[in-house]
């Protein structure tokens, strides 16, 4: 298998910018790739795989965060959802209002590729790409499956060994952010699974973009961080966290409390690898699983969560402030940071997926606390994001309900 030179993407990227057409390497066959802007490559690159010039091509990037920042019509719900996908062996096909890169053909629709490419990465521009076949041909997973002519018509051709040989999965996202519809136009090397997590169910942070997706999405989240924190309290010896994540929380709660040992819970056993990597493993014990499901036995001296529980509905809540409620010990303490629906509308700040993300009002979160047997008030608010401290009764005291 040839591997990619590091000279390969300073090749790649002086022949686009000439107007060069180039047969390369992608995460799934070999593809052509020519400038978006440049008629007279687009044309080329059409004619070399026999190709109807109204039919349209995807669009290529090699950094999600290039894209991101050329697209900034698309829809809070679909940009929070790319993270998820991308990069990745997907095509999206998102709505294009302002009519970007006009030769790509799709007019309001534009197909999206962000591929993994490491190699890559280093184009930093985008490009008009293609599969090398000739139209209606098989793809290729060789560089001499690539048909001869193709190659020779290419200004430069990279050798990536054989790839995987399957194309990428064709999701439709044009009324995603309007009702939330989504479909596979095309199936391909992304499963239904993966893509029914990202995009119509239970999300899976990738642990490598999550915190940068998060501060995007959220301006307030250090600041809620540093709160949380400060409202544990000192001195917890034994400490529950659910929804770990990437362990940053969980980080600062051991820092905070430099006697205790924490177990946490998360749904996604890759953001609880990446937690691994950060914390003291003498001193934490990880677990995959549900916050619905039972909790880890206690008793905990501090129960602590960051941004997990506005995924459940108000019902779940309630029954999520209950079972805490029975692991504390007394006097002990349940500390939740979260997003919240603020009083005021125009106060919320953070876009949110509806059906995913489930945020409740302040007083109603309060008043389950309160149902569970919880001495429950707001240790700090500010805009869609809040800091509880509800506290189990002292030996001896029975919570008023």
């Amino acid at each position: 298998m040839s591997a990619l030179s590091s000279r390969d993407a300073e090749k790649f990227s002086r022949c686009v910018a000439a107007g060069g057409v180039v047969v390369f390497p992608a995460d799934t066959v070999y593809g052509l790739a020519c400038d978006p802007e440049n008629a007279g490559a687009v044309n080329r690159l059409y004619a070399l795989k026999g190709r109807r010039p109204d039919k349209p091509a995807a669009v290529m990037f090699f950094e999600l965060e290039v894209a991101l920042d050329a697209l900034p019509e698309l829809g809070p719900r679909t940009r929070a959802a790319m993270p998820y996908l991308l990069p990745g062996a997907v095509t999206l096909l998102v709505p294009n209002p302002a009519h970007r890169f006009p030769l790509a053909g799709g007019s309001d629709l534009l197909g999206l590729r962000v591929p993994r490419l490491e190699r890559l990465a280093a184009v930093g521009r985008p490009v008009l790409q293609s599969s090398a076949n000739r139209t209606g041909g098989p793809d290729a997973r060789r560089l001499a499956d690539v048909p001869e002519e193709i190659r020779a018509g290419a200004d430069l051709v990279i050798d990536g060994g054989e790839l995987p040989g399957t194309p990428s999965t064709v999701v439709d996202l044009r009324e995603y952010d309007e009702d939330g519809p989504w479909q596979v136009v095309r199936e391909g090397a992304v499963g239904m699974e993966e893509l029914e997590r990202a995009l119509g169910g239970q999300f899976h942070f990738r642990p490598e973009s999550y915190e940068r997706v998060i501060v995007d999405e959220m301006p307030g989240y250090h600041e809620l961080q540093r709160r949380l924190v400060e409202a544990s309290g000192a001195g917890a010896r034994r400490i529950l966290e659910l929804g770990t994540g990437t362990g940053v929380t969980a980080a600062r709660l051991l820092e905070r409390h430099p006697e205790a040992k924490l177990v946490g819970v998360d749904a996604s056993a890759e953001m609880l690898g990446a937690a691994r990597s950060r914390l003291p493993g003498e001193r934490v014990e990880l677990r995959v699983g549900q916050i619905e499901d039972e909790l880890p036995s206690g008793p905990f001296d501090l129960v602590a969560s960051a941004l997990c529980v506005h995924h459940l509905d108000g019902s779940q809540k309630a029954d999520l402030f209950r079972r805490v409620r029975e692991r504390l010990v007394p006097g002990g303490r349940f500390v939740l940071g979260d997003l919240v629906t603020p009083e005021d509308p125009g106060d919320a700040q953070t876009p949110f997926t509806p059906g995913f993300d489930k945020p409740s009002s302040v007083p109603e979160q309060l008043e389950w606390m309160m149902a569970a047997g919880l001495q429950a008030r707001v240790a700090w608010e500010e805009g869609d994001l809040a800091i509880f401290v509800a506290d189990a009764p002292p030996a001896g005291i029975v919570a008023a309900t």
